[in-house]
């Protein structure tokens, strides 16, 4: 073999050959690195969608429960309005006794019968501790400005003492229980006959 074929198999080192199946190396062949699968964004829109279902069963929840709250408010308002309005219903009733009590008191200030008015007063203290402990409040009439919502009047009597349409006297108590009037007080008012004449002049 000449020295010309020898030299032409030889290797040069100096040529870089091209391998057309070799491509650059990415972050995505790298070792240790995870492709993005293709149910990670069905599983991200799965999760928003179940918070946003979650958020609204917590406002739906929420909004039960105020509610619930307001029925049992209303159902125990109800009930003490019922139970007030029974209440109210007997005292009413009881309220001639009251009176009773009260006019036996004044009918006897003769000294034998002072066992029987100490133990008349402390049945009528009695009762009215318990109707005032429910709520029964005297109407305090006498001296006060006549007030058609409080009071009745059975009688004008002229004075020149007292302002036109003032209580001159209060001949049967009236009652308020829980702010509603169960009885207005009968009462005797005051008139001026000197306005009348100066109107009329």
């Amino acid at each position: 073999m000449s020295d010309r074929e020898h030299h032409k198999k030889e290797p040069d080192n100096n040529v870089i050959e091209f391998d057309p199946r070799s491509r650059p190396v990415s972050e995505a062949d790298a070792p240790g690195a995870q492709a993005p699968e293709p149910g990670d964004a069905a599983l991200a829109e799965r999760a928003a969608r179940l918070q946003a279902e979650k958020d609204e069963l917590m406002q739906t929840m929420v909004r039960r429960q105020a509610d619930f709250e307001n029925y049992r408010k209303r159902v125990e308002r109800e009930r003490n309005d019922d139970r007030r309005h029974g209440i109210g219903r007997l005292i009413e009733e009881l309220l001639p006794v009251l009176d009773g009590l009260e006019r036996g008191l004044q009918a006897h200030d003769d000294p034998a019968y002072e066992e029987y008015r100490k133990g008349l007063e402390l049945i009528y203290r009695q009762l009215w501790e318990i109707l005032s402990r429910h709520g029964l409040e005297r109407i305090v009439a006498a001296g006060k400005p006549f007030d058609p919502h409080f009071h009745q009047a059975i009688e004008r009597v002229h004075s020149a003492d007292y302002p036109e349409g003032t209580v001159l006297e209060v001949l049967q108590d009236g009652f308020i229980f829980h702010g509603r009037v169960l009885r207005p007080s009968s009462v005797r008012v005051s008139f001026d006959r000197s306005d009348g004449k100066s109107s009329a002049a």
